[in-house]
């Protein structure tokens, strides 16, 4: 490694982030990555050009404080916790919401604001996103992990206690959950939301709630009355814009004013931005489809159960979590759930193998039909 780059970097791996899938001749069900099945459509894709040729000044920088998508991202936070709260939220304000480049950049300026130059660590309950580690690691930081119930997946809240009152040189600032968890998709429980609810100030606790809109539940109403939490969202899940990489922060003022210090001054490009607010516009056709979603994700749950050697968890994502197991019902070796996977990919079908099992996003009925045959073809000869 070259003299001048930090030696601790040779030990990381890059993200390898949607791998190419195999030539095939049918279509390729990309399973993998959680996203929506569906485009945009043709009319929103043309209203986007026409703003492109009319409007957008491919020449000149695009706007640095987010202002107009601040705002309509706001007017969405305040109708969708309105939506679901039995009494009255406090509203959020533009003021409370930082925009980055994808959840990711937020990630980043987090543990910037918060960690850099030896102040601290995070905590982590692993599985989860690898991402929060990964970029921690990028910076410097250092990634306390405890492990999450086998059966449940819900975190070891006493490690996690006694981890935060160790003493170390560097204590723990930060503390990520994801509602609901990635890979394993299940939501945060009130045991778990207690031992939040009652770390102290000093500690951020980060909520990402990246899909949110297929749980339908959201801890945006505690947010007034915890200056400590940030919750993340995207819009590159049920608002179909993966590749238009928008993510927000919603947090306390002080919090988002520090974000907008660390950001990049032109983190979001033009056309992201304009492509956020068309979404959140049409946001009623385009969240329209997050019914089969939820249909189809029970109808996956059910076919899925139904395989010998396959153990499914419930979900309350657009995902689903599983592992294989043997006859005696003990879990299958990792190297078997990676070779299901490969061989997966060779029919067409990609889903991934993380977390010590398998997330399968749900697709389109069409995409998950093809799975459920390929798997019921294939689980038993990989759980045997």
């Amino acid at each position: 490694m070259l003299d001048f780059l930090r030696p601790d970097l040779a030990e990381l791996a890059a993200y390898q982030a949607h791998p190419g899938g195999p030539t095939i001749a049918g279509p390729l069900d990309r399973l993998d990555t959680n996203e929506c099945p569906y485009d945009l459509g043709g009319a929103l894709k043309g209203k986007l050009a026409q703003l492109f040729q009319d409007e957008m000044e491919s020449n000149r920088y695009p706007g640095g404080d987010h202002g107009a998508l601040k705002g309509a991202i706001a007017a969405y936070v305040n109708e969708s916790c309105s939506a679901l709260a039995n009494g009255t939220v406090p509203p959020i304000g533009p003021e409370r919401i930082s925009v980055g480049n994808g959840s990711d950049e937020l990630i980043r300026s987090l543990l910037i604001a918060t960690c850099l130059g030896d102040r601290g660590r995070i905590l982590v309950a692993t599985p989860t996103f690898s991402m929060y580690g990964i970029l921690a690691q990028t910076l410097g930081i250092g990634v306390e992990t405890v492990e999450r119930n086998p059966e449940t997946f819900e975190i070891d809240v006493e490690a996690a206690r006694r981890a935060i009152a160790a003493p170390a040189e560097q204590p723990i600032r930060v503390v990520w959950v994801v509602h609901p968890n990635s890979p394993t998709a299940n939501a945060l429980t009130s045991h778990e939301l207690s031992w939040l609810r009652g770390l102290p100030k000093h500690i951020l606790v980060v909520i990402d709630e990246a899909y949110f809109e297929f749980s339908q539940q959201t801890l945006v109403g505690e947010l007034a009355a915890r200056p400590n939490w940030v919750v993340l969202r995207t819009f590159s899940k049920a608002f179909r814009l993966a590749a238009a990489r928008v993510g927000y922060a919603i947090g306390h003022p002080d919090t988002i004013a520090v974000l907008e210090k660390v950001r990049l001054p032109y983190n979001l490009p033009t056309f992201s931005q304009a492509a956020a607010q068309v979404a959140l516009a049409c946001r009623r056709d385009l969240l329209g489809v997050i019914s089969e979603t939820i249909q189809e994700r029970q109808r996956l749950l059910q076919e899925l159960s139904a395989i010998a050697g396959m153990r499914i968890w419930k979900s309350q994502a657009n995902f689903i979590y599983g592992r294989l197991q043997r006859s005696d019902r003990s879990e299958a070796p990792d190297e078997a759930m990676a070779a299901l996977t490969a061989r997966l990919k060779q029919e067409g079908t990609l889903i991934r193998h993380t977390g010590g099992g398998l997330r399968i996003t749900v697709g389109s009925p069409e995409e998950n039909a093809r799975t459920v045959e390929r798997m019921r073809r294939l689980v038993p000869e990989f759980s045997a």
